[in-house]
């Protein structure tokens, strides 16, 4: 590999020239610049960003930790993070939480070794002392989809709330009286939005949702099966099953197809996590959308603000429901969370 030594042998300059010439120094002349430019070219030389970015205390790198990156909806909140990221200079190291606590602070940790500018996560614990260190340390960082109550840093998300007072309606318009939920992990803030925003939503319209049809998951596929297969052994089932995730909604397809039973003639299924799957579904699944590309530019624009100096704001977007067919609708229309 050429080092910045070969440039200035090549150039016929010197070291310092090179490194002005690199840094845009406007006190180079212009056949200088264009010989070490040429010599760039023709070695293949790259500067040391790891050596730059110890004279200058920035390595324009950020940090995502997402929750599941086989989750769809964090696949494409990951994409748009690492789009909006390169289009203001800076790139983007990517770490999976697989919706464990430990696993996410092993990559928060090795992300701060790194040296990273500023960290985007989405908590996969309400309680993570290792994150309340690094807030109060001054870390820039902001929480995209889900957040840490009390924690004072920005906070980039949809608001479901609205949008599953919509479903309940909807539902309740269509005749339907026995609704459940799966609902995620209590120790997530997106776990315990969505079943005590379905729960008012139900009380809404006078209607009960005993214990039996809470079903406890945990944003992944298995445990919407476990829950499905729970609510379909019981002596009165539910007319719906919600999923407050889209794994959770798969798992429970999956359940409700092992029963030889058919959606939405025996039970129907709607989800919170629109995803463009949805519509290849038998039926197109009813699914509350989040706006997820716009999330992703909206928290890399915040966390960009903290670090080059500049006020950030929090951000919340509404989500929004896409009426399809597998509630027994009678008519249906696509829709993503794109």
């Amino acid at each position: 590999m050429a080092s910045i030594k070969d440039v200035a042998a090549q150039a016929g300059v010197s070291v310092a020239t090179v490194s002005r010439v690199l840094n845009s120094h406007p006190s180079v002349s212009p056949d200088a610049r264009a010989r070490v430019l040429a010599a760039v070219d023709a070695l293949g030389y790259r500067p040391n960003a790891v050596a730059r970015s110890l004279r200058t205390d920035q390595t324009r790198t950020l940090g995502l930790v997402i929750s599941d990156v086989l989750n769809p909806y964090f696949t494409a909140l990951a994409r748009s993070v690492e789009e909006e990221a390169r289009a203001l200079g800076y790139s983007v190291i990517i770490g999976n939480a697989d919706e464990r606590p430990e696993q996410q602070d092993h990559h928060v940790r090795t992300l701060l070794d790194r040296r990273i500018d500023g960290l985007l996560v989405s908590p996969a614990d309400g309680e993570s002392p290792l994150l309340l260190d690094v807030a109060r340390t001054g870390t820039p960082m902001v929480f995209v989809d889900r957040w840490i109550p009390g924690v004072d840093i920005p906070v980039v998300r949809a608001d479901g709330h609205r949008a599953i007072q919509d479903l309940v309606a909807h539902l309740h318009a269509l005749g339907h009286r026995r609704l459940a939920i799966i609902a995620g992990p209590a120790a997530t803030t997106t776990g315990n939005e969505r079943v005590e925003a379905f729960g008012e939503a139900m009380r809404a319209h006078g209607l009960a949702l005993p214990d039996a049809y809470i079903g406890q998951g945990d944003f992944q596929a298995d445990s919407g099966r476990r829950a499905t297969e729970h609510f379909l052994s019981l002596p009165e089932p539910p007319e719906i099953v919600f999923a407050a995730d889209n794994l959770m909604a798969l798992g429970a397809l999956d359940a409700i197809r092992a029963r030889g039973l058919r959606v939405p003639e025996d039970i129907g299924i709607a989800a919170f996590d629109d995803i463009p799957w949805f519509v290849h579904t038998g039926p197109p699944i009813t699914a509350i959308a989040q706006p997820t590309g716009d999330l992703g530019r909206a928290a890399v624009r915040a966390l960009v603000d903290i670090v080059e100096g500049r006020p950030p704001q929090s951000v919340t977007l509404p989500a929004t429901l896409v009426v399809r067919s597998s509630c027994g609708e009678r008519t249906s229309t696509s829709g993503s969370n794109e």
